[in-house]
């Protein structure tokens, strides 16, 4: 029974399938629609902006810095400004479609490379793998570090408009006194402003961070299979692969964290200078004690702690404990010492963490754990036990295993992490050598790990859907706001149009340009990710499987597979993320061709026209149609993809029922009930790392 459900779990978790489902669990959060709908409108506000110079002539040079302007080069000109900034507009888009496409061709390659690689590491010997396998990873470093230029020369495009446009309209706020407008507003927009300069300054320092957390938890994570293994009692083989399941999967929990602290969006639409500072106070931690950092690195050691605490469940029958299983007659000791080691080391590495939920979460599991097991040491010798003695630890641990269920679908939804993973090569591999026989609990561990991993990606996608509702419902809102702005707009006739009106234009274009930056600001940090993941591997990763001994290993599986997987998780995260952005640039380029760039081009067109002649007003109508065109279209594009997203969603949830639950046997209705609670408590308490 384990050996076919490790094997169903290893067909459903392909490649392919690990891609596909790394694209659903991350869709809210690369959700580039959210970005591609306001660009028409950005557009058209450009648009707009090109007819509004032509009625608004006046300097804003009355009242200029001491150092003078740094972006705006005609401040005697109102209607200079308003061109350059359309100027540089029309330049920032036509830089993100060729950036994009060209990143879109880059990332398409990736895949091949991680073929090869998975190859290298498979059937290579250490001297192949010395000499082949680095030129695999920098080719893909390569490919990440050119793409990391290009969304930088994008980025800084889109940046550039906002710096003008802010600069213009902080030369209009000192101008207040020659021309007695009302400016508070625009005061609060531009706090605003630098308040999310600061977002964004954190924002990449968080990620840099995240990826050095992440370089020395590899290095952590090859001592905790060595201490694991040193201590592991004898004829435990099949046990010490389980747990080691759980350290690889600390890994790939914090790669996939990494990717979602790069997704995080920071709100760059608030309502006032109050309300965004809460935002920034938020994201860098209430009082400056656990960050995104800190919340991940706890969240990563679910595997382990869920894959100890199970272990004490091969004893801990339905109303019995198998006392005579649990004494080692051989050492004279329990067998508890184990489990109770590794949680006590888990319990370690948490201390030095800041406080926070989370880790007094994941102390209270590992502290009821050791409990637990010192009860059973207690009585592991005589194997004399109380009824109510027994009843109470069987119904202690049954609570204990719900929380670390509980923590670790928490850990999911956190680190954005996909519920069903295949075993790493290395390690499926030498299972399917090792002998299973009179194994049984071996059959039961995988059958229970089998439901709870259906439960919990099945409200792993019900999260995800809920979320995604939510993010197309705040995309349709925001788009609304700028669309009334544009309809009155364009409804006003040229005589009615005041310095108001068209600061007001600005206002909207910033904040339209500051979305759009900060889509590239993400893609920035996507490839700077997949760069810094290929340079851990190779300085980190490889060095230790290229001196590691083979001499005195416990396994079959020794500390060079262990390496060998750890090297493959690293390079099959930077191809998943690589993956990831693939998709998006080729949905941002296939909508920039349909939509975009003939709109690029007629703003281009508008800007060079002669104002007072009536070709001008005809291209401006024709702008604006294309633009609304376009903008249903896009929305059109959201709706299809919408769908797809819940059809795929569905589809891979039934996948995964109707190739498991075929072969798994009734479960008693506690137990289901048991596993849906502690998956639901994971999954709908209030996130306090926002």
């Amino acid at each position: 029974m384990a050996s076919e459900l490790v094997k169903k779990t290893q067909s459903i978790t392909t490649a392919k399938d690990m891609r596909e489902s790394t694209h659903l669990i991350m869709k809210p959060y690369a959700n580039w629609e959210e970005y591609l709908t306001p660009a028409p409108l950005s557009i058209a506000v450009l648009g707009e902006l090109v007819f509004l110079s032509s009625n608004n002539e006046f300097s804003i040079n009355k009242n200029p810095p001491k150092d003078g302007y740094k972006y705006i080069k005609y401040p005697e000109s109102f209607r200079a400004c308003l061109m350059q900034v359309c100027n540089s507009g029309w330049g920032a888009f036509n830089e993100a479609h060729k950036s994009m496409d060209q990143i879109r061709l880059h990332a398409s390659t990736v895949p091949d490379h991680m073929k090869t690689t998975k190859k290298i590491l498979l059937q290579g010997s250490d001297e192949v793998i010395q000499a082949h396998l680095p030129d695999q990873l920098r080719n893909i470093q390569a490919i990440a570090d050119d793409c990391v230029e290009l969304a930088i020369a994008a980025e800084k495009k889109f940046e550039d408009v906002i710096n003008i446009i802010q600069e213009l309209l902080e030369a209009c706020v000192n101008a207040k006194s020659c021309y007695g407008e009302e400016l508070n507003e625009i005061k609060k927009k531009l706090e605003q402003a630098k308040l999310r300069k600061q977002l964004a300054q954190e924002a990449d320092e968080l990620s840099m961070k995240m990826m050095k957390s992440v370089e020395k938890q590899l290095g952590e994570a090859h001592e905790s299979y060595k201490k694991a293994m040193d201590s592991l009692p004898s004829g435990w083989e099949m046990i010490g692969m389980d747990f080691v399941a759980g350290i690889t999967e600390r890994i790939t929990g914090l790669l996939n964290g990494a990717t979602s602290v790069a997704t995080k969006p920071i709100n760059l639409m608030c309502d006032g200078a109050r309300k965004v500072k809460g935002t920034y106070d938020n994201i860098r931690g209430k009082d400056d004690a656990a960050n995104d950092i800190d919340i991940i690195n706890i969240y990563s050691k679910s595997g382990e702690i869920l894959q100890t605490i199970k272990i004490l469940g091969q004893y801990i029958k339905e109303k019995d404990i198998d006392w005579k299983e649990l004494y080692d007659q051989k050492e004279k000791e329990p067998k508890t010492k184990f489990a109770s080691g590794q949680l006590e080391r888990i319990q370690s590495s948490l201390e030095s963490l800041p406080d926070c939920k989370p880790k007094t979460n994941a102390l209270s599991i590992c502290e009821k754990g050791i409990n637990i097991c010192q009860q059973l040491a207690e009585c592991a010798p005589t194997g004399q036990c109380s009824r109510e003695k027994t009843q109470e630890i069987i119904c202690n641990w049954k609570e204990l295993i719900k929380s670390a269920r509980a923590f670790d679908s928490k850990s999911k939804s956190v680190t954005k992490s996909p519920s069903m993973t295949p075993k790493p090569p290395m390690m499926y591999k030498q299972e399917n050598n090792s002998e299973r026989s009179g194994k049984k609990s071996a059959g039961k561990r995988a059958t229970e790990n089998a439901r709870f991993r259906i439960e919990q990606t099945r409200a792993q996608l019900d999260k995800t859907r809920e979320t995604y509702e939510k993010c197309v419902e705040n995309m349709e809102k925001n788009q609304k706001e700028l669309t009334d702005i544009l309809v009155t707009m364009r409804n006003c006739q040229i005589k009615e149009i005041d310095f108001n009106t068209t600061i007001e234009m600005l206002v909207k274009g910033m904040d339209a340009m500051g979305k759009v930056k900060e889509q590239w600001k993400k893609l920035v940090r996507f490839f700077q990710m997949v760069s810094n993941i290929v340079k851990t591997s190779m300085s980190k990763t490889l060095n230790n499987f290229l001196t590691t001994s083979e001499k005195t290993q416990k396994l079959s599986y020794n500390s060079k597979l262990f390496s060998k997987d750890l090297l493959y998780n690293q390079a099959f995260q930077a191809s998943n993320i690589a993956s990831l952005v693939h998709m998006i640039s080729e949905t941002y380029t296939d909508v920039s061709n349909k939509y975009l760039m003939d709109r690029v081009s007629s703003l281009g067109k508008l800007m060079a026209m002669d104002k007072s002649k009536p070709e001008f007003e005809q291209e401006r109508l024709q702008l604006q149609k294309g633009c609304d065109e376009a903008q249903k279209g896009i929305l059109q594009l959201v709706i299809k993809n919408k769908k797809d997203f819940e059809r795929s969603a569905d589809a891979r949830l039934k996948k995964i029922e109707g190739e498991l639950l075929a072969i798994l046997p009734a479960a008693a209705p506690e137990e289901t009930k048991a596993i849906k609670e502690a998956v639901q408590a994971g999954f709908t308490e209030e996130e306090e790392d926002a």
